[in-house]
């Protein structure tokens, strides 16, 4: 069971006692119109099927999901991960909309890219933040992703599909800005 942290927080695997507050962040619809795959309105069945779909994807070697602990309090406060997409890795995050503009999200991403990059050992990631969702793009920049395209990506919550911008990281470019 591989557990990350970094000086606020911790990254664990998800576990089915985290449903309540999955679900509890995870209903606002402010936090579920960023994703792709999530629905509106997002019930704590929901954040079962979840964590079990994460936890038998990580089984088959397909997916690190984890759920981002703050240390001083022991609270979930949303989860981030990679998973593998037609032969691509993806990264995907997000926060219950209280802990927002904390730099939570920054720090846990930062602390998953290296664990990608470094036990993973991968040689490239992915990430995709939808046009009227800025904020996400500048956890990205922060972290050396570049632009990499666009396309019009389903998002379950909104029922349609919303307008995708397509960022990468190489492990490259990744070990040269954290050097720097």
């Amino acid at each position: 069971m591989t557990k990350l942290e970094t000086k606020r927080l911790l990254l664990r695997p998800p576990a089915l006692r985290d449903a309540p507050e999955i679900a509890r962040w995870m209903g606002d619809f402010d936090v579920a119109k960023n994703l792709s795959t999530a629905p509106h309105p997002y019930s704590e069945e929901d954040a079962r099927g979840f964590v079990t779909r994460m936890s038998d994807a990580h089984a088959r070697g397909d997916a690190w999901c984890f759920a981002i602990v703050r240390k001083d309090d022991w609270r979930l406060v949303g989860c981030c991960g990679v998973h593998r997409k037609e032969g691509t890795h993806e990264i995907g995050y997000w926060l219950g909309k209280p802990f927002w503009n904390r730099g939570y999200t920054t720090e846990a991403v930062r602390r998953l890219v290296s664990f990608v990059f470094g036990e993973l050992e991968l040689h490239s990631v992915w990430a995709g933040w939808f046009y009227d969702n800025p904020a996400s793009g500048h956890v990205l920049e922060k972290l050396g992703f570049k632009p990499d395209g666009a396309e019009q990506r389903p998002c379950r919550a909104r029922g349609h599909d919303v307008y995708c911008h397509r960022m990468a990281l190489t492990a490259g470019d990744f070990r040269r800005r954290k050097a720097a």
